[in-house]
């Protein structure tokens, strides 16, 4: 009988799971659960997709004035009878001017700035005191001494867009060259780089993400100045298109031009966003 027991409970013994095999699946599973998941495809669209959604079916039950918030469908209409009939075509392609000139310019100069002031005390002592001034006082509130210097021509709007570009380029690239683990700089001189490895092997990796940040707030900082520079002494664009149909209470046609900037908006985010994703395919991160 003794025998017959110990045999069972050999048995039963040996057919037990060992309980170190199941903590590890736990954990795994624990730390999955705490993830955002899996990336939902056109995420960035469903958003304003669903403002569409509700703008429509506020205008088709009649709780909007379309007098004052005209529908889809009128706004549409009106947006193809401008392009066919009117100037929207020229207006686009002025803005977009505008606006490419600008952020090229911005976005070179904040580069070179952030570039000169982070890789150098000198530098840093001679540019970032200055950009944090500039940056204290109201990009906008310049237009009138632009105005003064450079006209009110072409050159005055390019000027602005490329100050309200470059402040958040340079910030941002600025603090990710200064963010640069130390230890790092420490590797790259006991291995004996150069200054340029150093720059593309160190300094570019380490500075990239602060970069993509500056720039898709360059990107919209652009867009947000256009609007308002083409409302003041412009001949053309679409900021100027919205002024003048405030002129005949054209809610219609402001509409339109609000919703073409909101589309350069969001594809140009969307655009940097992409090449963020694949220039920095190497990180790990919540987002990826």
């Amino acid at each position: 009988m003794s025998t017959v027991s110990t045999t069972t409970t050999t048995t039963t013994t040996a057919a037990a799971p060992p309980p170190a095999a199941g903590a590890p699946a736990a954990r795994r599973r624990t730390r999955r659960s705490l993830s955002p998941g899996k990336r939902l495809p056109a995420a960035g669209l469903i958003g304003p997709l669903a403002v569409l959604a509700l703008w429509a079916a506020a205008s088709a039950a009649g709780r909007l004035d379309p007098g004052a918030v005209p529908a889809p469908w009128t706004v549409l209409r009106t947006a193809g009878h401008l392009w066919t009939e009117g100037t929207l075509a020229t207006d686009v392609a002025t803005s977009l001017r505008r606006a490419a000139y600008g952020f090229a310019i911005g976005l070179t100069a904040g580069v070179v700035l952030a570039l000169a002031s982070g890789l150098s005390r000198a530098g840093e002592a001679l540019i970032d005191g200055t950009v944090q001034l500039n940056r204290a006082i109201p990009t906008l509130g310049l237009i009138p001494l632009f105005i003064l210097w450079l006209g009110i021509g072409e050159t005055f709007k390019i000027a602005i867009i490329a100050i309200v570009v470059y402040i958040p380029v340079y910030l941002n690239t600025h603090a990710a060259l200064s963010g640069i683990d130390s230890r790092f700089v420490e590797l790259a001189e006991v291995q004996g780089l150069s200054r340029l490895a150093f720059i593309r092997r160190i300094v570019v990796p380490g500075a990239l993400p602060g970069f993509f940040v500056g720039l898709r707030l360059g990107v919209t900082g652009s867009w947000l100045g256009l609007v308002v520079l083409e409302q003041i002494n412009a001949t053309s664009g679409l900021g100027y298109m919205m002024f003048q149909a405030i002129n005949y209470g054209q809610s219609d046609v402001i509409l339109v031009g609000l919703l073409i900037y909101g589309v350069f908006g969001l594809v140009s985010d969307s655009a940097v966003r992409l090449v963020e994703r694949r220039v920095l395919s190497w990180r790990r991160t919540l987002n990826g």
